[in-house]
């Protein structure tokens, strides 16, 4: 039984619009710890060298949808293509994105149910993609550490602590390999 430890980055909207470029969201983030394309390619290069799997939760790509739909001046094709691609990526389980696929227990009407009651209980503090993100954040930290990269300081808060070691065949299942 192997005890490797893989870690999740799991990609907010906020990092995602910056690293696409989306027009009006080029950087995020506090003042004391703005994020701007380079700065998000720099992590996004050094997590991919590191071998981190990276995570694409569904409100990451409507919201990032939705921000390239309400583009006003320049070519939304391109930006949407960007996005597409990635999506696509996701989907496919290309390597380092984890497949979408893995996340389709969270879509579950138990799960949904238990998702809507937990935001009815923060929806001062958190939107519903937030809270769907954590949900998926705390998912892959059944399977290895997870880091919520994120330019929204309050989101970046409910990031999962590192997990305990967790056997392969266990990782295997929970990301939707055989």
């Amino acid at each position: 039984m192997s005890n490797i430890q893989h870690k999740y980055l799991i990609i907010d909207t906020s990092i995602l619009d910056v690293w696409l470029e989306v027009p009006d969201y080029e950087t995020c983030g506090p003042n004391n710890d703005r994020w701007n394309y380079d700065r998000v390619n720099e992590k996004i290069s050094a997590e991919q060298t590191a071998g981190t799997y990276f995570v694409l939760p569904f409100a990451t790509i409507i919201e990032t949808g939705n921000h390239i739909t309400h583009i006003k001046k320049g070519d939304k094709r391109y930006y949407a293509s960007k996005l597409a691609a990635l999506i696509n990526d996701s989907a496919d389980n290309n390597s380092p994105w984890v497949a979408f696929s893995s996340q389709s227990d969270l879509w579950s009407p138990e799960r949904l149910k238990a998702l809507a009651d937990r935001w009815i209980q923060s929806v001062n503090v958190l939107s519903l993609g937030d809270a769907s993100i954590v949900d998926v954040a705390e998912h892959f930290s059944k399977l290895g550490e997870v880091e919520i990269l994120s330019g929204d300081q309050g989101l970046k808060a409910y990031q999962p602590q590192k997990a305990l070691f967790v056997p392969r065949r266990r990782q295997n299942q929970l990301q939707g390999i055989n």
